[in-house]
């Protein structure tokens, strides 16, 4: 599997269709690729995804894009790991792949010392409690990692995006995911002070390793 960084920060749009070309192009024999990102400021909407979920852009980009979920928010300060990938191959299931993605967030969280941070029912990502928090707002959740897919001919693409040390404040311009008053929180947050590329770094790391071992 090949790993690599892609400049930062990155405009979204070329990343998104360098990722249909290479899906496109790809062979039964085409090695899997892991792309990590920081982008630049946008707001990209799912495939059915709801424009009445996006409240006060403030002049970002707003991007119709076609992977799965509603809308969500890249900026600086959020690593996102692209996972180009053949499911069919690998035999994995869709829904056991998103619980990869899902995980080696939540293996990440817990060397970072982040306690407590766990999956939803129904909403897929990874939250944390208000416990986890420097400032809590209440009993609720907070979601730290936003996930959505793409797959073609059995092959999947788009990723996760974990949320280091970013401007939250844009987050306060939608329904993140699609749901009203979500808070949105980061590593910083949580009282750790983390280097984005050493975080994105983990994280692909931790997804490759449980690539490695899935569908056998």
């Amino acid at each position: 599997m090949r790993q690599h960084w892609l400049d930062r920060p990155a405009p979204y749009l070329p990343v998104w269709q360098a990722m249909q070309d290479f899906t496109e192009r790809r062979q039964a024999d085409t090695p899997d690729e892991l792309w990590l990102v920081e982008h630049e400021p946008v707001y990209t909407l799912g495939q059915a995804g709801l424009e009445s979920h996006i409240l006060n852009p403030h002049g970002i980009p707003v991007v119709h894009c076609n992977r799965g979920g509603q809308v969500t928010y890249h900026g600086p300060g959020q690593v996102v790991l692209y996972t180009l990938v053949d499911l069919r191959r690998r035999k994995v299931f869709v829904r056991d792949f998103v619980t990869l993605l899902e995980q080696a967030v939540l293996d990440v969280l817990a060397e970072s010392g982040v306690s407590g941070a766990c999956r939803k029912p129904g909403a897929p990502g990874i939250y944390v409690p208000q416990s986890a928090l420097q400032n809590p707002r209440g009993d609720a959740l907070a979601k730290i990692a936003a996930l959505g897919v793409k797959i073609r001919n059995g092959c999947a693409y788009h990723g996760v995006a974990l949320n280091v040390a970013m401007d939250l404040n844009p987050f306060l311009g939608i329904n993140p995911c699609g749901y009203a008053g979500l808070q949105t929180v980061d590593l910083q947050s949580c009282g750790i002070h983390a280097n984005l590329v050493q975080v994105g770094d983990r994280l692909a790391r931790h997804f490759a390793a449980a690539w490695e071992t899935a569908g056998h």
